[in-house]
């Protein structure tokens, strides 16, 4: 088996579950390392808290090109129906269910 390198580390489970199926969807494979720790959260030290994912050596740079590419081409959007400021990642605005519009972005 090839060797993996850790991509990136974050306290949001949604957040890493999210970027893997983003980063799968390119043709990355990924895998998560810390989902079970999230249940020790306030028992737990602070510092092992954290989900990681995980890529192979040979895909890291491709992986790190592609979260670069997430922030620059997705920031936040208001929803033009109730105005409330939506994850990139949503298509439908999370409070209303709108769908979003490119105008407003």
């Amino acid at each position: 088996m090839e060797e993996q390198t850790r991509l990136v580390a974050t306290g949001n489970l949604l957040e890493a579950h999210t970027w893997k199926g983003m980063l799968e969807s390119s043709g990355v494979q990924v895998e998560i390392r810390g989902e079970a720790l999230l249940g020790g959260v306030g028992e737990l030290p602070t510092g092992i808290q954290n989900v990681e994912l995980w890529v192979a050596e040979s895909q890291y740079e491709l992986a790190k090109t592609q979260m670069a590419s997430l922030d620059a081409q997705c920031p936040q959007w208001k929803c033009v129906s109730c105005h409330e400021v939506n994850e990139s990642s949503f298509e439908l605005c999370w409070n209303c269910g709108a769908e979003r519009s490119e105008k407003y972005s």
